[in-house]
């Protein structure tokens, strides 16, 4: 029976939301504020100072720890409401998603509504990934485990076939796993985030449901066993220096150049080394989390609890922020620039003063509506 009672959120894992939320806010304060130093995909070590090799990296847990959770949230919502509506919901939430992207996220990024490059970047990997998902969850767990092993752990053999920009399968593929361009009318789309894997992790977010099920102990034993094997896999991998990254790691000059080495892996696809460090370091950050008074965590949950209202917000502001120090005559060329990657730091501290505010009023908004479209955000 249904009593109209929305069920308590898990702390937890609005934190671990929340977390990776302000160390996206700090990437993308790089991209708007350092676009004098861009970073190439995994970093050029000889010419990425320390400083800023070290931000770009803890950026990383960013897109796979959402794409875990959100597969997380979605075993949780097929508790409450049945696989049927959490395919319903998965579906028309990933085609918002990716209407979002192509229209109110990349007129952030690049203040054109058509502009000669779209980028399709985070929010539709996300939206395709919930899409691609409302057909897994139906599948029996062990095979959904399996697919989602495959697809994280066993797409770099498929690094090999590269299609030239002719090929009629061109289209598809570059956005399943091949980096590339696709043909519009006034243009071309980039696929930033080919989503194959991604797919992967949500369906591996899916699938670790069940230990919600679990008393808080052991779900988090659960959690550690299972963040702990994620990270010693990553080890061996990345240390033979083969299998798991397009990029092998080199010793460097001292230890701290050896870990960044080690520690430079590919994103965009990511590559298995990439997932097994970040969802590794995720599980093991969402046990720690776990284990912490919810009172502890409440300013992080805030971030957490408005997840997309978070995003949009947060764009809008940096993009506001700089073109207004433009207009008042900061920087040169139309664009300004931070001094420092500790200095991004700093600026993303400040600006996440006013952004809690806001999330904190959508938070209450949400909690306080009824209106179906409010999940949304």
């Amino acid at each position: 029976m249904t009593t109209g009672l929305r069920p308590p959120r898990i702390a937890a894992i609005d934190a671990l939301r929340g977390l990776v939320m302000l160390l996206m806010l700090v990437d993308h304060v790089r991209e708007f504020f350092f676009l004098h130093a861009q970073v190439r995909d995994p970093m050029d070590l000889a010419v990425t100072p320390p400083g800023l090799a070290a931000t770009r990296l803890t950026a990383h847990l960013c897109a796979p720890v959402f794409l875990l959770l959100t597969g997380l949230s979605a075993h949780l919502h097929a508790g409450r409401h049945g696989p049927g509506a959490t395919a319903r919901f998965l579906l028309t939430r990933g085609l918002f998603l990716i209407v979002l992207e192509l229209t109110l996220v990349n007129l952030a990024w690049t203040r054109s509504l058509l502009p000669p490059i779209l980028y399709l970047q985070v929010i539709w990997a996300i939206g395709l990934s919930m899409i691609a998902l409302a057909g897994l969850i139906r599948l029996p767990r062990p095979v959904l485990i399996a697919v989602a092993l495959v697809l994280m752990l066993g797409h770099d053999l498929l690094d090999g076939i590269v299609l030239p920009p002719d090929h009629p399968g061109i289209i598809p593929w570059s956005i399943l796993h091949q980096r590339g361009f696709i043909p519009l009318p006034w243009g071309v789309a980039r696929t930033s985030y080919p989503v194959l894997p991604w797919i992967g992790v949500a369906a591996a977010g899916f699938a670790l449901g069940p230990c919600y099920a679990l008393e808080a102990g052991a779900r988090r034993r659960r959690l550690l066993a299972l963040g702990a094997a994620a990270m010693a896999s990553f080890l061996v991998l990345r240390g033979l220096n083969g299998y798991g990254d397009p990029t092998p790691w080199r010793a460097g000059t001292d230890l701290g150049a050896t870990i960044l080495s080690f520690l430079n892996l590919t994103k965009y696809p990511p590559s298995a080394d990439f997932l097994l460090a970040t969802l590794g370091i995720g599980l093991l950050l969402l046990a720690l989390l776990e284990a912490l008074p919810a009172r502890r965590l409440a300013w992080l949950t805030v971030f957490g609890g408005a997840p997309l209202f978070f995003y949009l917000a947060h764009l809008w502001l940096l993009r506001g922020l700089h073109d207004l120090l433009v207009a008042l005559g900061f920087g040169a060329g139309g664009r300004v620039s931070a001094g420092s990657p500790w200095q991004l730091w700093l600026i993303a501290a400040l600006l996440a003063v006013p952004l809690y505010g806001a999330c904190r009023w959508m938070v209450g908004v949400k909690r306080g509506g009824r209106h179906p479209a409010l999940s949304y955000l």
